[in-house]
């Protein structure tokens, strides 16, 4: 806050989901250090940092994303120690995606363009109308625990990038490489109030502290949909801008002309990388029927042999879930499943370490066969290392499963031919759909969802042009 660390005398534990240690003490912010915090933002748009150029400023992020490259090694110890995630994946996905999203929109801000029009009136008068991009002011990120660093630095490069001050609410599971990023901003010359840090919890704590304070400008979320709701509803009063990245409940669709070992290898993926704790991992899978059995033999072959274990396990394929309550959000699920009728091809329940491990948040990889569209499962977002495959025999049989949802992030399509992909991806309701890949981003594209999963669009210019405010300057000559 304000260029330094502060503690309160409210703590909560940070637990290692991994076998349920606790790595650490966390101080809880009260409304009084969050209102702190915004007013540090405020005063420090006035100060230095709303002289920079956008130069400056671009120069500032790679600052930043160097810092990050020279803590590697502590950006992966923290992250997985507090998301029990392989570290492999940590050094290959999270931390590297996390420097990365402070170079591109470094040099995405020094290659935006504003709009400039020429304007001639019926008596011949001419006017010149040019675009100006400002900062919203203060912006409030809450940013989830799959993905802390990554997600975090998403909303945070940008904001930084276009001139605003940020209050940063982590998740109260996964608030360290949130805190690290803070030293390391500092250190990079980030000005004192730019980047500002306060944990806790939602309703009651730092989390509805932010989202309803009347000096924050603008409020940008990822998380779960109905998170999502109850902020939208605390910005109504002060009519706040928002952006939310909300859940899924995304679709992978193999049809018979796919390459059939490439989208097994590509369903597993989508279906159990990160523990399935990833907005975009695929929860209902569609398959030709021609190809049903054989696929759902394959795949469950897939998700057995999975390597589960901790962060430093040789070869560990997946970790453990964030938390026991989510744990056991999960495994309800797993239990409703066989409620509404599905048949368990494969896991449903809980691993057997005989070690420490036991005493972490691990759970099998799952999948599921012969549920109806209209169950529970089918419908709701579980979050976990779980799928339903069902069959299909026609385009528009799938297309209209496929829609059928309350969501709509993200949808993989498997097919070689070509024809099908283009005609089919466009009537797809989401924000993203992959062809013959899944989790393949270009940093410049927008992405976001429709319907509950979420507002507006992140990405390329799409983020700078959310974390801006444009002025319209008109000049009669």
């Amino acid at each position: 806050m304000d260029g330094e660390f502060v503690s309160t005398p409210r703590l909560f534990d940070n637990v290692n989901p991994a076998d349920g240690s606790r790595i650490g003490l966390v101080s809880e912010a009260d409304q009084g250090l969050v209102d702190r915090a915004v007013q540090a933002a405020r005063t420090a748009l006035g100060g230095p940092w709303g002289d920079l150029s956008a130069s400056d400023r671009a120069n500032c992020l790679r600052r930043i994303a160097d810092q990050i490259d020279r803590r590697f090694d502590e950006f992966v110890d923290v992250e997985i120690a507090d998301t029990g995630k392989p570290r492999a994946q940590a050094r290959s996905l999270d931390i590297p995606r996390g420097a990365a999203n402070f170079r591109i929109f470094a040099d995405l801000l020094q290659s935006r363009a504003g709009e400039v029009f020429e304007t001639v009136t019926q008596d011949g008068t001419r006017a010149i109308n040019y675009s100006v991009q400002k900062p919203l002011g203060v912006v409030a990120i809450i940013s989830p625990w799959n993905l802390p660093l990554l997600l975090t630095t998403w909303k945070l490069a940008p904001a930084l990038a276009c001139g605003n001050a940020v209050v940063v609410k982590p998740s109260e599971e996964t608030p360290s490489s949130t805190t690290l990023l803070a030293e390391v901003a500092r250190d990079a010359g980030v000005p004192d109030g730019v980047f500002n840090v306060v944990h806790g919890y939602g309703p009651g704590s730092a989390g509805e502290f932010l989202t309803t304070h009347p000096a924050v400008d603008a409020i940008t979320f990822t998380g779960e949909s109905r998170t999502g709701s109850a902020i939208m509803k605390a910005a109504a009063d002060t009519v706040k801008e928002i952006s939310f990245e909300l859940g899924g409940k995304n679709a992978a669709v193999v049809f018979p002309d796919a390459d059939f070992q490439r989208a097994v290898e590509g369903v597993a993926r989508s279906t159990f990388t990160n523990c399935g704790q990833v907005c975009l991992c695929s929860e209902r899978v569609y398959v030709h029927r021609s190809l049903f059995d054989e696929f759902v033999h394959a795949l469950k072959l897939k998700a057995e042999a999975l390597t589960i274990g901790a962060p430093d396990e040789k070869n560990v394929d997946m970790g453990p879930l964030i938390s026991r309550q989510h744990r056991e959000k999960v495994l309800a699920y797993y239990r409703l499943a066989g409620e509404e009728g599905g048949d368990v091809v494969t896991g449903g329940g809980v691993p057997e370490f005989g070690d420490v491990r036991n005493n972490g948040w691990f759970i099998e990889p799952t999948i599921v066969t012969g549920l109806a569209e209209t169950s529970r499962c089918q419908r709701e977002e579980v979050f976990g290392p779980f799928c339903n495959v069902s069959a299909f025999d026609d385009e528009e049989e799938v297309v209209a499963m496929v829609n059928d949802s309350d969501y709509g992030l993200a949808c993989s399509l498997w097919t070689d031919n070509l024809q099908r992909a283009h005609r089919v991806a466009p009537g797809i309701q989401a924000g993203l759909v992959w062809v013959n890949t899944w989790f393949l981003r270009d940093l410049r594209t927008p992405f976001g969802g429709v319907k509950r999963s979420g507002i507006g669009r992140e990405g390329g210019r799409h983020s700078l042009d959310f974390y801006s405010d444009v002025s319209n300057i008109c000049i009669r000559l």
